[in-house]
């Protein structure tokens, strides 16, 4: 079979089938490779480059540590690799004390985009988890994200969700941004489901809107920026892990009818995403750029998570709620401007169909287990 079965006509026919990446060969005793630079210099501590502001603060190491008022004076500070500033012991750590506290080994992970944090007000008996009481986690700092984990269970399936992410524009590196990704993964979660707020690129897509992700152009990627820059800990992953299945396919198709059975089919649709680093909303070249890549929705999160997920062998389930049309020519129009009071707007009149999509589509997954 090739393609997807979507009966409006709005899907990518791309042929994906369902793949892996391969083993992610975790092995207790494994050390992480070496990192040696020229020179030998001085890494900072995870502390320094893992905070807002991360490895991009000119020579705010350097200041640190007292270079510049003579203490290390002719030293050289180089950033930590983002694959340094959380290994796996660390992540061991964080995801000891989610399962101790929790009394629970989830199976799927959910990350609750802007506005859609209801996601996890459905988990049942819920273990709540305060980002801020987590050792060694990130703090979220945008609005419409609670900051919180909730581990319970949702349709029968233990799960666990992020009510709030963590954004590059944030000041965190993208290694920082995806490290609950590889937590979920030592929890035990096999399963990925993430959801974001896009604008729609796509001229037929409507606010309102649902499009399943079935693939992405990572435009910070084309920066030479990634959660897995670094030595790689084989622990997690391959060094060079594959991406062109990137999205479940089958439950790309298992969340199409499940959209027929709803009756929102006709807002339903398959398609492109990419991330773009914000916090300011696009201009109307780099859209029409996107549109020209075969881009159909434009957010700034998603794509650096579900690069880690597949590095660890994770099955990936991802959408966007279409919260704003995209302008792509020009126009005095203030109206036709991109704003975040509309983003949380549109997401909480559609968090309803949101809930019941996921809701559903997880009760499919845990009906199927053995």
């Amino acid at each position: 079979m090739t393609g997807y079965k979507v009966a409006n006509g709005n899907g990518h026919s791309n042929g994906n089938t369902n793949g892996t990446n391969g083993s992610n060969g975790h092995s207790n005793g494994h050390k992480l490779a070496d990192y040696t630079a020229q020179e030998n210099p001085t890494m900072c501590s995870r502390d320094c480059c893992s905070g807002p502001g991360g490895s991009h603060r000119g020579n705010a190491c350097t200041d640190k540590k007292g270079a510049k008022s003579g203490s290390l004076a002719g030293e050289k500070i180089i950033p930590t690799p983002q694959s340094l500033l959380y290994p796996y012991e660390v992540i061991e750590e964080i995801a000891d004390f989610i399962t101790k506290g929790s009394g629970m080994r989830p199976r799927i992970g959910i990350i609750c985009g802007s506005g859609l944090g209801s996601l996890a007000d459905m988990i049942q008996d819920p273990k709540i988890f305060e980002y801020e009481k987590i050792p060694n986690f990130p703090v979220s700092t945008v609005e419409g994200h609670a900051g919180r984990l909730v581990v319970g269970t949702l349709e029968g399936a233990t799960v666990m969700a992020m009510q709030g992410r963590f954004h590059f524009y944030e000041g965190y590196p993208l290694a920082k941004c995806s490290m609950p990704v590889r937590v979920m993964k030592l929890c035990g979660v096999e399963y990925l489901f993430a959801t974001n707020a896009a604008g729609g690129i796509n001229p037929r897509f409507a606010v309102g809107d649902i499009m399943l992700m079935h693939d992405h152009v990572n435009m910070l990627g084309f920066a030479g920026n990634s959660p897995l820059q670094g030595p790689n800990d084989p622990r997690f992953g391959p060094r060079f892990p594959a991406l062109v299945n990137s999205y479940n396919k089958d439950l790309i198709n298992k969340a199409i009818e499940i959209g027929k059975a709803m009756g929102i089919e006709s807002n339903i649709h398959v398609g492109v995403y990419s991330c773009l680093g914000g916090p300011n909303y696009e201009t109307i070249a780099e859209l029409k750029a996107l549109r020209m890549m075969g881009v159909d929705a434009v957010g700034m999160s998603t794509v650096h998570e579900v690069i880690t997920a597949r590095h660890c062998d994770m099955k990936v389930f991802a959408f966007s709620l279409i919260t704003n049309k995209c302008a792509t020519e020009y126009s005095d129009k203030k109206d036709e401007e991109a704003n975040h009071e509309e983003v949380m707007a549109v997401a909480k009149n559609r968090q309803k169909a949101c809930c019941e999509l996921v809701s559903r589509l997880i009760r499919e997954i845990h009906m199927a287990s053995p």
